[in-house]
């Protein structure tokens, strides 16, 4: 099973970290071994330094395929939920400013929280979800699909050109606006159309 994440994917996004608004998809992965899911708590790794969240569509691979269609890829794809790609932010400020890969500070353990999922024909147009999360009850992300730079049929024909998709693969598909740090001790809640979906504390 392979964790395949999509970085800057929201406008908004990559000009709050200052990069810059790609024309492709920027893509990375994570290992297994990052999934931390059924809302158990996320130990901070002290040793990272700064941790932010990301909250994001996830999508869920329901069928093997390769060099995929743009036209044939919602078929490759049959739930959708809510996780976050924890981001040891220090660290990969770090790694960018020496060219170096992000890996270390994307996937370690416990960085891909994965919430629950629904089935896509439950959610009307996949193009208009709206995605929150909450820390301590307080709005800190909101965003709308429609908003991102590639759609979830691009980024599957795009990724499906390099690597071949498999059943169970998870496709994290970008943040929006408002990542920033956590701390022990906060309670994180995700929602996709006012549907709570993710829920756990941070220790």
């Amino acid at each position: 099973m392979k964790i395949i994440c999509v970085g800057r994917n929201y406008a908004d996004h990559a000009r709050e970290l200052n990069n810059e608004v790609p024309t492709e998809p920027v893509i990375f992965l994570k290992p297994d071994s990052a999934i931390l899911k059924d809302g158990k708590a996320f130990y901070l790794p002290d040793h990272l330094g700064g941790v932010h969240h990301e909250l994001e569509v996830v999508l869920r691979v329901c069928k093997n395929g390769k060099h995929i269609s743009p036209k044939f890829a919602s078929d490759y794809y049959d739930q959708l939920g809510l996780g976050i790609d924890f981001t040891a932010r220090d660290l990969q400020t770090k790694l960018k400013n020496k060219g170096l890969p992000w890996e270390l500070a994307k996937g370690f353990d416990g960085s891909a929280v994965l919430g629950d999922f629904v089935p896509k024909s439950q959610l009307g147009d996949l193009a208009q979800l709206q995605l929150e999360l909450l820390v301590n009850g307080e709005k800190r992300q909101e965003g709308n699909t429609r908003d991102l730079l590639f759609s979830f049929e691009a980024i599957i024909a795009f990724v499906s050109q390099y690597f071949t998709l498999r059943q169970g693969d998870l496709i994290y598909t970008g943040t929006p606006a408002g990542v920033g740090p956590v701390q022990a001790g906060d309670k994180l809640e995700g929602f996709l159309n006012g549907q709570k979906m993710l829920a756990f504390e941070v220790k």
